[in-house]
């Protein structure tokens, strides 16, 4: 991603994935040309800054929808 991208992101809400399998959402308030992210209304840590270098994924929250996992192989009952 380009710092350029993710002006339309700005008062929006994202979704972040670090590296270790960690997300956050929040309202993307601000960035630097590092990619360094300051989102606002992070559930359950409130103001968050999100080091660039750790960050893997950031894509928009709207249109989102959870799926399963089709590498977890299912137990049977």
């Amino acid at each position: 991603a380009t710092s350029a991208c993710l002006y339309s992101y700005i008062d929006k809400t994202i979704c972040v994935k670090f590296q270790g399998g960690r997300e956050a959402s929040g309202v993307l308030k601000g960035f630097d040309p590092l990619l360094n992210l300051l989102t606002e209304d992070t559930r359950q840590l409130g103001l968050v800054v999100c080091r660039g270098t750790s960050v893997v994924l950031i894509c928009p929250q709207d249109g989102m929808e959870a799926i399963p996992n089709p590498f977890i192989q299912q137990q049977d009952g």
